[in-house]
């Protein structure tokens, strides 16, 4: 990470995301498509997530602020609204969630508990590919993968050293975990 992190220092800026993780059977099938994809298309094999929030790189706040939010937050069901794609590296390919006001209030509490005022704006998706691809490539994935759940079930939040803006192969290889609590955790 150093190497990289000097010479793209005035690009990039290292944050924090923070993460909502689906519970069991829907982790397995998104990471098993995960994986099947990057595979397919030469791309990066990531953990599945929903990114809650994005902030500044405090790793002891961080940690705070996962374990306080896990405390105070149940597990979350998300309604599937549909496979979606986007030009963006992070958003090739994703299942996009209805929104819902425990998700605004979990990001919320993230943002205060890290006493964070960045502008990250929530918008509850999974992506399932990060990779540039032609919009015709784009389009024809999404026609051909289909979900089986109707809603997931989100069980645990982790908080993510990573890149801002994620471009690359190399920057999701760098990802680094700083925290993990299941919510609705009591421990410290």
């Amino acid at each position: 990470m150093h190497s990289r992190t000097g010479h793209l220092s005035s690009m990039k800026k290292i944050v924090i995301a923070y993460w909502l993780l689906p519970g069991e059977p829907e982790r397995s099938f998104f990471q098993q498509l995960i994986n099947d994809l990057g595979q397919r298309y030469s791309a990066p094999v990531f953990e599945p997530h929903l990114t809650i929030h994005v902030g500044t790189n405090w790793a002891n706040t961080a940690e705070k602020a996962v374990a306080n939010a896990a405390r105070h937050c149940k597990p979350v069901t998300l309604k599937t609204l549909q496979i979606d794609h986007s030009p963006e590296f992070i958003k090739t390919l994703f299942v996009r969630f209805a929104m819902i006001p425990q998700l605004q209030e979990l990001n919320q509490t993230i943002r205060t508990a890290t006493q964070d005022s960045s502008d990250y704006r929530l918008s509850p998706h999974l992506s399932l590919l990060y990779k540039k691809i032609s919009d015709d490539k784009r389009r024809l994935l999404t026609r051909s993968i289909e979900i089986p759940f109707s809603e997931v079930r989100f069980d645990s939040l982790k908080a993510i050293r990573c890149f801002s803006p994620t471009q690359d192969h190399a920057d999701v290889e760098a990802w680094c975990a700083v925290a993990t609590r299941s919510l609705g955790s009591i421990g410290t």
